[in-house]
C-alpha cells in the first residue's frame, strides 16, 4: 500500500468538519434505533415502509444534530472573535463615547411634540 493510498483512505474522516462528523454519528444512531423498531414489529414489513423508517429516523437525527453542532461551533467562533475584539479595544472608549451618545439622544427631535403633531392633546 502506497503512502498516497494511506492518506486518501484514512484522510476521509479527518477531512470532515466536526459538525458533519456529529451529524453522521447521530444519523447512524437513528438508523440503528429504526432497525430495532423494525425488529420489534413497529414498522410494516414492506420495503417502502422500511426504507422510509430508515430515511426519516437517520435523516432527522443526522440533520438536527448537524444543525445544533454547527450552531455551537458558530457561537464558539463568535465568542472567540468577541474576546479578541474586546482585548484589542480595551480602554479605547472612554467617557467621550458616552457623552456623544447622550448628546445625540438629547438633540434628536421628539416625534410627539406639539409642533410636529398638531393633533396632540393640549395643542391649538
Amino acid at each position: 500500500m502506497t503512502a498516497t493510498m494511506e492518506r486518501s483512505s484514512g484522510g476521509f474522516w479527518a477531512r470532515l468538519s466536526g459538525p458533519l462528523k456529529v451529524g453522521i454519528i447521530f444519523a447512524a444512531l437513528g438508523i440503528v434505533l429504526a432497525i430495532v423498531g423494525i425488529l420489534r414489529g413497529m414498522v410494516p414489513l414492506n420495503p417502502l415502509s422500511i426504507f422510509l423508517a430508515l430515511l426519516i429516523s437517520g435523516g432527522s437525527w443526522g440533520l438536527v444534530s448537524w444543525a445544533v453542532a454547527t450552531a455551537a461551533v458558530d457561537v464558539d467562533r463568535d465568542v472567540a472573535e468577541g474576546d479578541k475584539w474586546a482585548e484589542g479595544t480595551e480602554g479605547d472608549q472612554g467617557s467621550e463615547g458616552l457623552r456623544d451618545t447622550a448628546s445625540s439622544v438629547a438633540a434628536a427631535p421628539n416625534p410627539k411634540s406639539k409642533a410636529q403633531n398638531p393633533k396632540a392633546p393640549g395643542g391649538d
